[in-house]
């Protein structure tokens, strides 16, 4: 970035290039809206003829390792991999992410190296949940966020949902922290993004343009069952289930950030341990656990759930392996249950409670 030039003409409109200071020391790089005038003010007639490059317009081609600031005339919006690979010491990381990522360990790794080196890949929905505080899902946003710098971006749940979309829809990884998309269209939009190719973009006073979309996003949420709407036999989220963290180390995401270039060539030097199998890369049945079988049982409709737990509490009641019933039999037993559905099968299957007749056992 510093042998480009300090102003660009991108399309018919100038830029100037600056450098944004953040309150963690650090800065971004980012394009200003600047005047011809203001240039010719600032500097000499002839500097906007000599001193700044043109470009025909934006485009967005992602890349980490290859990097390429300017793309067949275009000015790449991507921005450039701001870590160098070194060989050392990265127990820190390894023992963080084998605390987010448990026995997929492996998978974990597969997956940093793929946003590394194949950042256009598709890839499942990766969603860290748990009920109990101090699980560093947060810490690991903000530790992804360091390895991609700029090409990462953490949202909210309202800038989610706001039809501006362009702070986000043209970064590679998505986070959102607190996730609770409740509602129907928020899942479809998250399913339907995960593996989309384009994407309308939009922002203020801008018309809408259709651009190339290759973002994976990161869902955090304290809500183990209902941060989002996940259907029976939904295929894209990759749940996990974090544990509380054995020590509090206020001083840990610092500590990862500096083992980055550390963590950057065992990502490069490292063989993947799962091949592409399918469009996301991992199969249904490897991303597959526990937590995101809780999720789709949760998410399944009120009825089914109550027809469950009453068959269930039969069961369970009478100690039966194996139960035959009739549509009608499901029916009364759901308005029984209104009462006490404890109370009617306790006995032989019989209801006792006052006012109901005997059943027969089905069974």
């Amino acid at each position: 970035m510093k042998d480009e030039p300090l102003y660009l003409r991108i399309g018919t409109s100038y830029f100037k290039q600056v450098n944004r200071p953040l309150s963690s020391g650090d800065s971004m790089t980012t394009l200003i809206p600047w005047s011809a005038e203001c240039i010719r003010l600032d500097h000499s007639r002839d500097y906007l003829k000599d001193r700044v490059e043109c470009y025909d317009g934006f485009c967005f081609v992602p890349s980490h390792l290859d990097y390429q600031q300017k793309v067949g005339g275009f000015y790449n919006r991507y921005q450039p991999f701001q870590h160098v690979a070194r060989q050392g010491d990265a127990s820190t990381v390894f023992h963080f992410l084998k605390h987010i990522f448990g026995e997929q360990i492996e998978m974990g790794y597969d997956y940093f190296k793929i946003l590394l080196e194949r950042p256009t890949q598709i890839l499942p929905i990766l969603c860290l949940v748990s009920e109990e505080r101090g699980t560093g899902k947060t810490t690991f946003l903000h530790f992804v966020k360091s390895i991609f710098g700029e090409n990462m971006t953490i949202n909210s749940n309202e800038d989610f949902r706001s039809n501006f979309n362009i702070e986000w829809a043209q970064k590679l990884v998505i986070g959102v922290d607190e996730t609770f998309l409740d509602r129907k269209e928020d899942s479809e939009r998250i399913k339907n993004l995960s593996t989309a190719r384009f994407y309308k973009v939009e922002a203020k006073g801008v018309d809408r343009q259709e651009t190339e979309f290759f973002g994976k996003f990161i869902l955090c949420s304290n809500n183990e069952d209902h941060f989002i709407i996940a259907e029976p036999g939904e295929i894209r989220y990759w749940v996990r289930k974090v544990p509380p963290l054995k020590s509090d180390n206020h001083k840990l995401l610092n500590e990862l950030r500096s083992e980055i270039p550390f963590f950057i060539h065992f990502l490069s030097s490292r063989d993947f341990a799962h091949p592409n199998r399918t469009r996301m890369w991992f199969t249904p049945e490897q991303i597959a656990t526990q937590a995101l079988k809780k999720l789709l049982n949760q998410n399944r409709n009120k009825l089914e759930v109550e027809i469950a737990h009453i068959l269930l509490t039969i069961c369970d009641e009478k100690d039966l392996d194996e139960l035959r019933f009739c549509t009608g039999d499901v029916q009364d037993w759901l308005i029984r249950s209104m009462c006490d559905t404890k109370t009617w099968c306790k006995l032989n299957g019989f209801c006792k409670m006052p006012g109901n007749l005997p059943r027969r056992k089905t069974h």
